[in-house]
């Protein structure tokens, strides 16, 4: 049966979230009392995968879990959101990832990742799942997985002459060579200070982070400011894009959220700026929401998102 769903290829990370809500982040050493506990599935890869099936994407997630109640709890859950789940492998060697993650009252969060089998994905399994990539037409990664599966899986993208997004959390030195084959990459304030030694705390300090990036190599760079908006820097583009006002009630996967809507767009053949002003919208509405994967929208309900706010 032929289906005009663009065909998305998101390789990363999987990990149960184990969520704890309070009125405050507690400060090094501190104990506090919290409120409710959340169990639910997250990982940015995970994430992002969802978030692009939630918006009717076609989505091959290459990924491995433990062979744990979580890796069972994860699979339940990609089948329910329809991910596909063909390229998605166990190994008895590692836990499942799981994260530990702390949610203020402003929907503030701090989070700590125990990688487990995440750390296990290797290149043999990207290549593993190269028909489907050659298929695709857009592969996304973050780097939760290890570095020579993310260079791996770009130069598979490259290969195919597919577009290659690169969503660098947890951000870490990269090399020219990855920048170089990276078609889109997005990091947020804190990690585009990490790859750039450059303090992001506004529109000016994201420009010149972002023309960094782009230095070095990167085509596309956006520098997302959470609530305040993204900086889009390239070829013909350097301009700050403001994000919608909304009240955040956890921002845990808003940045996921952006690169699963970013990824879907570019898919379906849109243009760099309306697929981030898509993503911006996804993003914000997000937020709203409690849970990450939880919190990514549908077509229908990012529509009506997007209708209520202009009027």
């Amino acid at each position: 049966m032929k289906t005009d769903r663009p065909i998305i290829c998101v390789v990363g990370s999987s990990n149960i979230d184990l969520v704890v809500k309070a009125k405050r982040l507690p400060q090094p050493g501190e104990t506090i009392l919290g409120g409710k506990f959340f169990m639910v599935p997250g990982g940015k890869g995970a994430n992002q995968a969802v978030a692009a099936a939630k918006l009717d994407a076609e989505v091959y997630f290459i990924a491995k879990l433990g062979t744990d109640l979580f890796a069972s709890q994860s699979y339940q859950n990609f089948k329910k959101e329809g991910v596909n789940t063909k390229f998605i492998t166990r190994t008895k060697n590692a836990s499942s990832g799981v994260a530990l993650i702390e949610v203020d009252e402003a929907g503030n969060n701090s989070i700590l990742v125990a990688p487990g089998a995440n750390g296990e994905l290797a290149p043999r399994d990207v290549k593993n799942a190269e028909k489907a990539i050659e298929k695709c037409r857009v592969m996304v990664c973050q780097l939760e997985i290890p570095i020579e599966t993310v260079e791996c899986a770009a130069r598979l993208a490259k290969k195919y002459r597919i577009p290659f997004i690169l969503d660098p959390a947890p951000a870490r030195k990269l090399s020219r060579k990855l920048l170089e084959m990276t078609d889109v990459i997005k990091p947020n304030e804190t990690e585009a200070e990490i790859l750039t030694g450059i303090k992001v705390k506004d529109e000016k300090s994201a420009r010149k982070a972002a023309g960094y990036l782009f230095k070095r190599g990167a085509k596309n760079v956006i520098v997302t400011l959470g609530s305040k908006g993204f900086f889009l820097f390239n070829e013909d583009v350097n301009k700050f894009f403001p994000a919608r006002k909304v009240k955040a009630v956890d921002s845990t996967a808003a940045g996921d959220a952006f690169v699963g809507g970013f990824a879907y767009c570019i898919a379906r053949g849109q243009t760099i700026i309306d697929a981030a002003k898509f993503a911006n919208d996804a993003a914000a509405f997000s937020v709203t929401r409690f849970g990450a994967q939880p919190s990514m929208p549908s077509m229908k309900e990012i529509k009506i998102f997007i209708k209520s706010r202009k009027s």
